[in-house]
């Protein structure tokens, strides 16, 4: 504050007394600001630069004042704006700063002041990352509905100009009801999606052996894999009591199990594993299937993100499914997390609070 103190009182020494204390007040006003602001002069060197600036750009806020502003912020985008305000134009936009590891997104606001120009700025970095988010979102909801659509669409219209064709009949329409049935999967899951982000929806809590659904599951999927040609097996030596959505788990599981027999091979294998470690009840599903490249696995858990739609023997999910697993687990303040050397199969493990008195958290 010394620093800043002296700086002003050097810019002010040539100053009207009144003009300069009515300056050096505004100039205290903007270091007070709980928002990242700054001032230039009229020449385009820092007069103020708040303690919010300082932490937004990362810089020693009194190594900026008297400097060039492009010094302290090496942003062209930037001081063309300011450069902008100084000529007497208001203006607003987001600025791309380069931070190493990732972009930063920066809004600023730079207009005239006094005989310079003050900008003001806050990130809006996790903001432009929630909009991509929400356009992708949009844009793949609004491609898996499409295709299915159009495909009905042309076989339906294959039929109707066929007359009593009955194998253009027989041809068809079992695909026009697996196109219909990949809809309602995927409504479906929208829906699931929306419900475990949003925890809107009480889970309905109640003391079971994480074992017995895993079990049920397992039952419900035997014929699948069984026609696949896949060997599917449950290892559950023991009773791991957990206090739950007996529901929401149920989902977790029939997620995992879909995801592993869909990406194994004829031949392969797949492996429910239940077991206690601490305080913790542990679900494990593990298959001997492509793998997961090792670039892909931070992103699986993504909305839609598929690793490799060639890879699977038949239809693909919705791209929902681990999305929504994930969700539910965290939900009850779990962790699920995936395990992968590609080419040799991959695992994918829950962990959740066993029979502790923890709550189900909102996602």
């Amino acid at each position: 504050m010394r620093a800043a103190s002296a700086e002003r009182a050097s810019t002010q020494r040539d100053l009207p007394a009144p003009v300069a204390a009515e300056q050096d007040r505004v100039e205290r006003l903007v270091e007070a600001l709980p928002f990242a602001a700054f001032t230039v002069d009229g020449r385009g060197r820092v007069r103020v630069f708040n303690a919010a600036a300082g932490e937004l750009f990362g810089i020693d806020r009194r190594r900026a004042l008297g400097r060039a502003l492009i010094e302290v912020i090496p942003s062209v985008e930037l001081e063309r704006m300011v450069q902008l305000a100084l000529a007497g134009e208001t203006r607003s936009r987001d600025v791309e700063l380069g931070s190493g590891a990732r972009d930063r997104y920066v809004g600023v606001t730079a207009q005239p002041y006094e005989s310079g120009a003050i900008a003001i700025a806050t990130d809006r970095t996790a903001y432009r990352a929630a909009e991509r988010m929400r356009r992708d979102f949009i844009g793949n909801v609004s491609h898996e509905l499409r295709t299915p659509l159009s495909a009905m669409k042309l076989m339906l219209e294959t039929v109707l100009v066929s007359d009593d064709d009955a194998e253009a009949r027989t041809l068809f329409l079992p695909q026009i009801g697996d196109e219909v049935e990949r809809m309602i999967r995927l409504v479906e899951d929208l829906l699931e999606l929306a419900r475990s982000e949003s925890g809107t929806v009480a889970p309905r809590r109640e003391r079971f052996d994480l074992g017995d659904i895993a079990a049920s599951v397992v039952n419900t999927f035997a014929q699948r894999a069984d026609a696949a040609g896949v060997e599917l097996e449950l290892e559950a030596p023991e009773e791991v009591e957990v206090n739950a959505d007996r529901g929401g788990l149920t989902q977790v599981v029939v997620n995992l199990l879909d995801n592993a027999l869909r990406h194994t091979p004829t031949g392969g294998s797949v492996m429910v594993d239940v077991r206690r470690d601490g305080g913790d009840a542990v679900l494990a599903v593990r298959d001997s299937g492509v793998g997961i490249p090792f670039a892909d696995l931070p992103r699986i858990f993504e909305r839609f993100y598929v690793v490799d739609r060639s890879r699977s023997r038949e239809h693909t999910g919705t791209g929902l499914g681990l999305a929504i697993a994930k969700h539910l687990v965290e939900g009850h303040g779990g962790t699920l997390i995936a395990e992968s050397v590609y080419g040799k199969g991959a695992t994918f493990t829950v962990r959740i609070p066993g029979r502790n008195e923890h709550e189900i958290k909102t996602p």
